[in-house]
């Protein structure tokens, strides 16, 4: 995969282009963006699951899946959630104006917001910039990328191209996301996007199965935004087309590669954040136990900050698993290691060296891992560390 941005240009998948551009909602850098396919694409989307869905959230997970689908627009400064009637009027009067310039219909565009809660879209800004937008748009994913921030401190892309039996086909991801990340699929809005010919049957399937293993296993702050999406478009451009098994399983596990790494990327530019926790547990009785008790750990306010003080204090590890269900048979025989250190094995305290810990924890990634030794079941969950810097940029968000 050749992740971007830095010196990579991140190409676009074939038949796909994208754009960037100021409206003037935002005063320093890109505001709205939109994604576009040359031709009908098959669409999926996953949505959040918080009861306050935003406008678009509930627009797009009407229309979805779908195979006639030409665009979708984003705008990033007002989340047009929580603005009643008024909001789903200004929602649906974007679209037809993205619509009419892209010359498609209304139906064929699909829509995300993010930003603050609460506020109305500023339309008078938005409509009259589409055309331009649309314009200037270009076969990769990097003003894109910069329209769609919020708190990010970076955009988030990556690509790679996959052969499968017919030929080669690419897939670029693009996503947002540093606050307010807990997915239930942060504020998270992700873009998947391939010329790979399918069917919107397998396009939802593919995009639920990744989903649950990538961006549903990280969190920030464990709060669940009102607009997070995530979409996979496919457009068929490539003409290769899912032949047999193998095709599959290689399309499923690089769009599934794809994900994860887009997900790490948000999990390591969380708010404030300065180091990417990963925690993966093995020897579960139960898939989902090591699901929740994994994110519990990323989760926790107590490990997180142990973490960014480089504290190898195992005893909050421990009594978060327990808080996660995890049975106190399994808890009485597991192993723990932090940064390749065991600390505590076979239920009871090991010894080690805190100094040694401690300057192994001065690193950017940090890996807890956790073995149950009660079944078969694995889970890998990603967060980040909880700074000072947390508190502040949440007290100026709006």
């Amino acid at each position: 995969m050749t992740p971007g941005p830095g010196l990579h240009r991140t190409p676009l998948p074939k038949g796909f282009l994208a754009s960037g551009a100021n409206c003037g909602v935002r005063k320093y850098r890109p505001d709205i963006g939109v994604i576009i396919s040359e031709v009908d694409a098959v669409a999926a989307g996953v949505f959040t699951l918080n009861e306050c869905k935003a406008a678009p959230v509930q627009h797009c997970a009407k229309v979805l899946p779908a195979d006639n689908v030409r665009a979708i627009f984003t705008n990033s400064g007002q989340a047009n959630a929580a603005t009643g009637a008024e909001g789903f009027k200004r929602n649906q009067e974007v679209i037809n104006a993205t619509a009419e310039a892209l010359k498609c219909t209304p139906e064929q565009v699909l829509i995300a917001s993010t930003g603050v809660i609460g506020v109305q879209m500023h339309t008078d800004k938005i409509i009259p910039a589409l055309p331009d937008l649309v314009e200037r748009a270009q076969e990769h994913a990097e003003s894109f990328a910069l329209a769609i921030l919020t708190t990010d401190l970076v955009p988030k892309t990556v690509t790679t191209a996959v052969k499968l039996s017919q030929g080669e086909i690419r897939i670029t991801g693009i996503c947002k996301g540093s606050g307010m990340i807990h997915p239930n699929m942060a504020t998270m809005l992700g873009y998947i996007l391939t010329d790979v010919k399918i069917s919107k049957d397998v396009a939802h399937t593919v995009l639920k199965a990744a989903t649950d293993v990538s961006f549903n296993m990280i969190s920030v702050d464990g709060d669940s935004s009102t607009n997070d999406c995530c979409f996979l478009m496919a457009n068929g451009e490539s003409g290769v087309e899912l032949k047999n098994d193998q095709d599959y399983n290689a399309f499923k596990k690089a769009v599934t590669e794809v994900m994860v790494y887009l997900a790490k990327s948000i999990a390591a530019d969380g708010e404030g954040a300065t180091k990417l926790i990963e925690v993966a547990i093995k020897g579960s009785p139960e898939e989902q136990l090591a699901k929740t008790a994994a994110r519990g750990v990323t989760l926790s306010p107590l490990i997180k900050t142990a973490i960014h003080g480089e504290d190898p204090n195992w005893g909050r590890i421990l009594a978060r698993l327990g808080a996660e269900k995890v049975p106190a048979a399994a808890l009485a025989q597991m192993d723990l290691t932090l940064q390749g250190i065991k600390l505590f094995t076979n239920g009871e305290p090991a010894t080690f060296n805190k100094d040694e810990v401690r300057t192994l924890l001065k690193s950017a990634n940090v890996k807890i891992e956790i073995d149950l030794k009660s079944g078969p079941h694995t889970a890998t969950a990603w967060g980040c560390d909880l700074s000072k810097k947390y508190v502040d940029i949440n007290t100026d968000y709006s």
